[in-house]
């Protein structure tokens, strides 16, 4: 049995991911599909425009067999955190044989050499890297500069090749194959060249524009460009969504919220925040002062060293009160569950299958979460669990689902507590 994972955002489900998915398909030829997906967060820092369940039934719709939700500590941290985070979900499954991702690069043999480099750390790496953060640089730019004199004088690669890193999936494709090392996982990695626009282009460009694009397109009431860009499915579901009051979500719509949070903390209290170090702590505080708005924040806050996206996640730390410790924990002992957010009738044959040889614990209803755990806990042969850790994660995805809600247009949409009231998504 083959079993093809695929990790995504689908914010929202475009031309591209239905590209994306369509050859990665032929490539591997599978039995069932399993998705990874961000859940009410994404990976920059932003709410999604529309809810996970909704983006669930779009994946569903075309051709995903099992949606399993990316626990929040892993969708909202950088490339590193996302990949490890969703790689070892996948592996959880027991059941995933292989991963697919989109490159811009589409050479699985370069991002595997790179990836081997990071995981073995040889030297003289760790200084160069060292060096170049001390330069002022930005952790994605210190990396590729190092990565760059690494290769000048070991002579493995042309230094210039290096610089195919810098597209966003190359980036995070080879967080996943080293994910996978990191892990031992059996699951094979392969790739898929990506086509369209870049992921972070903001103009228009038709069939394959970024979801960048399309979600200011979806700002701007500019529907005729939108159908051009999603299938048919995604399109209507989208539509639905907008119409019942519950999206376009954005995080404009979070500026309130995120000022006043910030205004209400001193630096003692973001600097046990995760990632508040090297004086974030004290730009933050004196930056929410003195700015109105979340542009003129960020611009504030922005600098050489610290991208937008790490400013944006940040503010969810803070809004969230997410502590380095339980950063730290997530990240050496893996996702304590897998939380599925739908599922077709093909994928209820695979979820029967997972049930019996998945590494953690399996929740289909989030009503019945403490039953699922104190089940796990009388297995310890099969489950090596944290319980705390367990229902530490998972609140934060309900209380993150909750808040997500608020940001709805339709103020009788916004009631909390999601998680507990919307079952699976069943299609078919």
């Amino acid at each position: 049995m083959r079993v093809l994972g695929v990790i995504v955002e689908y914010n929202p489900f475009h031309n591209g991911h239905l590209y994306h998915l369509t050859k990665a398909k032929e490539l591997i030829n599978p039995d069932y599909v399993v998705a990874v997906m961000s859940g009410s967060f994404c990976q920059r820092g932003e709410p999604a425009i529309i809810d996970k369940f909704s983006r669930a039934e779009i994946a569903l719709l075309n051709g995903v067999d099992v949606v399993l939700e990316l626990p929040f500590i892993y969708a909202v941290q950088d490339a590193g955190g996302f990949a490890r985070g969703a790689v070892w979900s996948l592996h959880n499954t027991g059941v995933v044989t292989d991963i697919v991702f989109g490159s811009e690069s589409a050479d699985l043999s370069f991002l595997q050499t790179i990836a081997e480099v990071m995981v073995r750390q040889p030297d003289p790496f760790p200084e160069l890297m060292r060096e170049e953060l001390k330069k002022g640089h930005s952790f994605p730019n210190a990396r590729k500069y190092a990565l760059m004199k690494y290769f000048e004088i070991t002579k493995a690669m042309e230094p210039k090749e290096v610089l195919k890193i810098e597209k966003s999936n190359d980036i995070l494709g080879i967080e996943y194959i080293r994910s996978i090392m990191l892990l031992n996982s059996p699951i094979k990695p392969h790739v898929v060249r990506r086509v369209g626009a870049e992921d972070r282009d903001e103009r228009f460009h038709g069939k394959f524009s970024s979801a960048t694009a399309i979600r200011k397109c979806i700002s701007n009431g500019e529907w005729d460009k939108i159908s051009k860009a999603l299938p048919t499915s995604s399109l209507r579901i989208i539509s639905r969504e907008l119409n019942e009051g519950r999206g376009p979500v954005f995080l404009q719509h979070m500026e309130t919220m995120i000022l006043s949070k910030l205004r209400l903390m001193d630096r003692s209290q973001l600097q046990r925040l995760h990632g508040f170090d090297e004086g974030l702590d004290k730009r933050f505080v004196d930056c929410a002062l003195k700015t109105t708005n979340l542009e003129d924040f960020f611009s504030c806050v922005k600098s050489k060293r610290f991208t937008l996206s790490k400013i944006r996640r940040l503010c969810l730390y803070a809004l969230f009160v997410i502590t380095g410790e339980f950063v730290e924990r997530s990240n050496s002992l893996g996702p304590q569950y897998l939380r599925v957010l739908g599922f077709s009738s093909r994928g209820r044959e695979l979820l029967s299958k997972m049930k019996r040889v998945s590494r953690v614990p399996i929740i289909s209803l989030c009503s019945l979460y403490r039953k699922v755990l104190e089940q796990a806990m009388k297995k310890p042969e099969r489950f090596q669990l944290d319980p705390q850790l367990f229902e530490q994660q998972l609140l934060y995805d309900i209380k993150a689902t909750s808040l997500h809600a608020l940001l709805f247009p339709k103020h009788s949409e916004r009631i909390g507590d999601k998680d507990f009231k919307i079952p699976p998504i069943v299609i078919g």
